[in-house]
């Protein structure tokens, strides 16, 4: 059987992610690169008795080495790890999605292209000549749709026949445009062919005219250390990366004149556009869009809770049935207060975290997203970050370590770790399993209300950790923005958007059951009395402690909670499952918070 190692690389919102998982299914895992907090995806499949790796790259705009996605992107194509390299482009954007292809043109590794999205583009009257664009690039070309599950028989051809082709880019045309950048013929008689494997001397001179480090630095290293002065000399001189930029997308017109036609006048901005790019308007609809989407995640959120509920409700006759059949009551315990109440809560937690994942989802796939990180670049501005910074933010909503891994993504030193200490004061899906419910039991229909204090306190939260750090973190010289074409809008794809957000669902469930049981079951342990006339051990420790937790308005057993939940927000959920059972909710709650005394206590709590 043969094997082949496949390599896809793309811009962010190129549909790397959706082709993965396309290809792969179940037979992928999820780590991260070594010595990096970047996220490493890998997966195989079978076609035609030959077996194929993927490893999906972290999107990056370009390959040169500013961020760690750029440079893992570039070690990983380089290392010769990649029998080939599936290069992504949104069909819909061209002019822009191909910057990539003109970035990777000059690799030694071979490719091909897909430009994918389609259907997209079908739907802005755009018309592409695949043929003709292949014949220009020189590599297999494909016009496909990734969230097209059933239509993935063309890319499976186009992918074995560039294995077997090892086609790589045509860049006679392209080399044409380098060459009338000032000092690149001179870089290119410095640094000889193959100096470095994996990269030409085409590339490399480019990447040094854009002041790559890393490319420098392995320059440094081979060549002369005459030859290495003349080189950082030329690059002094140059306009560098503002110099081939230009080329590329000359280059990039070039590869496009006659290749595509449009049916329909484009619409230089939308109805939608006008509003949320307002100077007035628009941070007042996105702050809207971004408080309709949490409310709006309650919806589908009610289904989960009325199954949690009725899990819940399940105790009174499964503790009758056991009780009927002489079972140890140790076991009907467990059963009823450790399974059976952890799995309530745990449902009906899920249903918060399905909610946000669908609509903020949902938002992505439209393209609102872009929009809000637009929008925010000035506010972020204020507090020493950028545009990019809100979507760490955002994506704390769900879970505050992918909000702060997210923060990878920012170039500065400084303002990514200052994102990182920011998204901490957003509440995660955990705490958003914790919050509603708490606020329900407490404050019934405004817990809505609670909610929105809740926000109000988080923003100025950030606001003052902002101005405590953010001078130090972030010098004013290093305050800089963000420049981002926004993607169009599009009609989302149902199906893929399913499969996301159950994906991310299950794995939150497989997180959360293992923390919530794990926590239950040892403080249930903690909290029963194995001896008859004894009082259990959590008893004795939170009436020892509960002088100190009345400091704080707590009762003992939310004082537990609140430890419980260092190990994750969920945590507190199954301490309040094992101490709050057999007795009403709201009333227990009350008690402990207010620091009723130990016998009232005792009455309520079953140890």
């Amino acid at each position: 059987m043969s094997t082949a190692t496949i390599a896809l690389l793309g811009q962010p919102n190129s549909g790397k992610s959706t082709l993965f998982n396309a290809l792969t299914g179940l037979r992928q895992h999820v780590g991260n690169w070594p010595g990096k907090t970047v996220e490493k995806k890998e997966g195989s499949f079978s076609y035609k008795g030959m077996e194929c790796a993927v490893a999906d790259l972290p999107g990056s705009y370009s390959l040169t080495a500013n961020s760690d996605e750029e440079l893992i992107t570039r070690e990983y194509i380089s290392s010769g790890k990649a029998d080939v390299v599936c290069i992504l482009a949104d069909s819909s954007q061209l002019e822009r999605s191909l910057f990539m292809t003109a970035d990777y043109a000059g690799i030694d590794v071979p490719s091909f292209l897909v430009l994918n999205m389609a259907d997209v583009a079908s739907d802005q009257g755009k018309s592409i000549d695949v043929k003709a664009i292949e014949k220009k690039l020189g590599i297999p070309v494909l016009l496909f749709s990734a969230t097209e599950g059933k239509k993935y028989e063309p890319y499976y051809e186009i992918m074995e026949r560039a294995v077997k082709e090892k086609a790589k880019i045509n860049v006679s045309a392209l080399e044409s445009e380098y060459e009338k950048i000032e000092g690149y013929s001179l870089l290119k008689e410095l640094i000889p062919d193959n100096l470095i494997p994996g990269y030409t001397s085409m590339w490399l001179a480019v990447k040094a005219l854009e002041g790559d480090k890393q490319v420098l630095s392995l320059l440094k290293a081979k060549l002369t250390h005459e030859n290495y002065t003349n080189v950082v000399n030329i690059c002094d001189r140059s306009q560098g990366a503002i110099a081939t930029g230009s080329s590329k997308f000359k280059w990039i017109d070039e590869i496009l004149d006659g290749c595509v036609t449009s049916r329909k006048e484009n619409i230089a901005l939308s109805k939608l556009d006008k509003i949320y790019l307002s100077k007035v308007w628009g941070k007042p609809a996105v702050i809207l869009t971004v408080l309709l989407g949490l409310i709006a995640s309650f919806i589908p959120a009610l289904p989960f809770m009325g199954i949690g509920q009725g899990i819940a409700a399940l105790k009174a006759p499964v503790t009758s049935t056991l009780t009927s059949a002489g079972a140890p009551d140790i076991l009907i315990q467990i059963i009823c207060t450790v399974v059976i109440q952890s799995f309530s809560y745990i449902v009906q937690m899920l249903g918060f975290v399905f909610g946000v994942t669908l609509v903020f989802g949902l938002l992505e796939e439209v393209g609102v997203m872009a929009r809000i990180s637009y929008v925010f670049d000035n506010t972020m501005g204020k507090l020493g970050l950028q545009g990019k910074s809100v979507m760490p933010f955002l994506v704390s909503f769900g879970c505050t370590m992918g909000g702060a891994a997210g923060a990878r993504v920012i170039d500065n030193w400084g303002q990514k770790v200052l994102t990182i200490a920011l998204a901490w004061a957003v509440p995660c899906g955990a705490a958003w399993a914790v919050i509603p419910m708490l606020s329900a039991v407490f404050f019934g229909p405004g817990a809505v209300l609670v909610i929105v204090v809740i926000l109000l306190t988080m923003i100025l939260h950030m606001w003052v950790t902002a101005k405590i750090f953010g001078r130090k973190l972030v010098q004013k010289s290093d305050r800089y923005g963000m420049i981002m074409e926004l993607p169009p809008y599009h009609k989302p794809k149902i199906g893929a958007l399913l499969r996301y957000v159950l994906g991310r669902t299950g794995d939150t469930f497989k997180r959360v059951a293992s923390v919530v049981l794990l926590v239950c079951g040892v403080f249930w342990l903690l909290s029963y009395t194995f001896v008859p006339g004894t009082q259990p051990i959590l008893y004795r420790i939170g009436t020892a402690i509960e002088p100190i937790t009345k400091i704080f308005g707590l009762g003992w057993q939310l004082f537990i909670a609140f430890i419980a939940s260092a190990v994750g927000k969920e945590g507190a959920i199954g301490v309040i499952s094992a101490l709050f059972t057999g007795g009403n909710l709201s009333i227990a709650f009350n008690d402990a918070m207010s620091g009723a005394g130990a016998a009232s206590k005792r009455k309520r709590c079953r140890f």
